[in-house]
């Protein structure tokens, strides 16, 4: 009897924890609101049965406790009992893939009309790649990659030419268009995450993953690396700041270019005067 009723509290307890917890999700900033809709359903349909089988459970040490002179009678099998078991298994299992493979299915179909950029990681800070005039980023290569060049942009490719290339600084977006975000690594797998646009993707070393979304409002939102990267992990934070279009112009033409950065210092020529003692 006291295990059965151990059994309802965790289940009433459970729906308490869940109705007045202290933790709820930031709120969206883009639109994958598709995400939180399949996090709640998903959520919701394990719940359901969490409750439903420690129910069953402590209605069953209730029902068939032991009594003096009852006996058990042995049952092997029950198609029955078996057949609305297959068919609500099934029913479960499909309800929990069908939203996700939905929303997967969104997610690696990117807009036409998205805009590419690169966010680059190492221990333990971000850099930033836009395209510039022309449109298109530039290839890049980890052996290009040096204290001038921290990103490994292609100097022989034109395309990169006039890429504005952000080190170390805040990631300014447009509020309303689509973005296809290039993610690559130099050192060890890291995570760009930002919790307000929900997608998140990983970045491994060699290779270049991406993901989309579109920012669907203005504001200031913090970068994290969601990937255990090393002792530094906790400070990899950045900033990804969505303006209106106005703003996002005006701070894009503060911004240098890739030729601009990698071009050779000039320096006037100095000009000493010498003193010749006359004899």
């Amino acid at each position: 009897m006291a295990v059965a009723l151990v059994l309802v509290l965790i289940v009433v307890g459970s729906v308490l924890f869940h109705v007045l917890s202290p933790w709820w999700s930031t709120p969206i900033a883009s639109n994958w609101g598709y995400i939180d809709n399949t996090l709640v359903i998903t959520f919701w349909i394990t719940g359901t049965v969490f409750s439903a089988v420690v129910l069953f459970m402590a209605y069953c040490i209730f029902r068939f406790r032991h009594k003096e002179g009852r006996e058990a009678a042995y049952e092997p099998e029950s198609r029955k009992l078996e057949s609305w078991l297959t068919v609500f298994t099934a029913i479960g299992v499909a309800a929990l893939l069908a939203p996700g493979l939905f929303v997967w299915s969104q997610f690696v179909t990117v807009p036409k009309d998205a805009t590419e950029i690169e966010v680059f990681a190492q221990q333990w800070q971000w850099s930033f790649r836009l395209p510039g005039k022309g449109g298109k980023l530039g290839t890049t290569n980890a052996r290009f990659i040096s204290p001038d060049n921290a990103l490994g942009i292609n100097p022989q490719d034109p395309d990169g030419q006039d890429n504005i290339v952000v080190v170390g600084a805040d990631l300014h977006l447009p509020v309303g268009k689509p973005v296809k975000v290039l993610l690559r690594s130099i050192d060890v797998i890291h995570d760009f995450y930002i919790p307000e646009f929900r997608a998140k993707m990983d970045m491994v070393p060699g290779m270049v993953t991406y993901f989309w979304f579109t920012p669907t409002r203005t504001g200031t939102f913090e970068i994290l690396c969601s990937q255990l990267c090393g002792v530094g992990h906790a400070f990899m934070r950045g900033v990804v700041k969505v303006d209106t279009e106005q703003d996002y112009q005006a701070w894009l033409q503060q911004q240098s270019t890739f030729a601009q950065l990698s071009a050779p210092a000039k320096t006037g020529a100095l000009t000493v005067p010498i003193r010749v003692k006359a004899e």
